[in-house]
């Protein structure tokens, strides 16, 4: 009998583990094991920290997954972590050494949704409330983004500084979900993440939560890295 392939759902900024909801029993479906992080969204460091110590305390081929910013943390906790065998990106950003999401945004035009993202005087981003929807979850109902809004989880402007290492991607084989509705990274921003770590690439017609409308475009893609393991 195949050993249990393990799943590691790392979230990105203005959410929480909860947000894959919708996605968690359709990989539980598929015989994976799940498991779902909750970072502090306070620095890469950290967050890198938290996902690492999870993934010690599974034992068996994992997968890592990462959301939006969670893409920056898989890069960072997949390093030299013997029990990754795949990486998957969803939206996320997948960076190379020595870069930061706050460098690489500066490589093209400000994605739209960028515009809605407000500081508070503690050195925390959050997304205005009254834009959410439409920067973050376009596709989601209006009571599921309007419930998203309120319980946002927000990023410290540490984690969007912060400079990447060494990146997992160059020694693991890597899935992008490319979401083409995307306000928050845009699509060619994805595009040519994906395309530098040699990702296998699947598209869908997705706002930046893509985990909420299309929970089975997402499943897929994680099924398909997990069957390689």
């Amino acid at each position: 009998m195949s050993e249990t392939v393990n799943v590691l759902l790392v979230h990105g900024a203005w959410a929480d583990g909860s947000c894959w909801a919708k996605v968690i029993p359709l990989l539980q479906a598929k015989g994976l094991r799940v498991t779902a992080a909750q970072i502090p969204l306070t620095s890469l460091e950290d967050d890198a920290a938290v996902t690492r110590r999870l993934l010690s305390n599974i034992s068996g081929p994992t997968i890592l997954v990462g959301h939006s910013y969670g893409g920056a943390v898989i890069t960072a906790a997949g390093v030299d972590a013997p029990n990754v065998k795949g990486l998957v990106y969803i939206t996320a950003f997948g960076l190379d050494e020595g870069e930061s999401l706050a460098s690489l945004a500066e490589q093209g035009p400000a994605p739209a949704g960028s515009s809605a993202v407000e500081p508070d005087d503690n050195g925390f981003l959050w997304i205005n409330r009254a834009r959410f929807q439409d920067a973050f979850a376009a596709d989601a109902t209006d009571e599921e983004a309007a419930i998203m809004a309120v319980v946002q989880k927000p990023l410290h402007v540490a984690s969007f500084t912060a400079k990447s290492g060494v990146p997992a991607w160059k020694t693991l084989p890597s899935w992008y979900l490319q979401c083409t509705d995307d306000q928050m990274i845009p699509p060619p921003a994805q595009g040519f993440m994906a395309e530098r770590m040699g990702a296998t690439v699947r598209t869908v017609a997705a706002s930046h939560a893509v985990f909420m409308a299309h929970p089975v475009e997402v499943a897929e893609i994680i099924g398909l890295a997990a069957a390689t393991a």
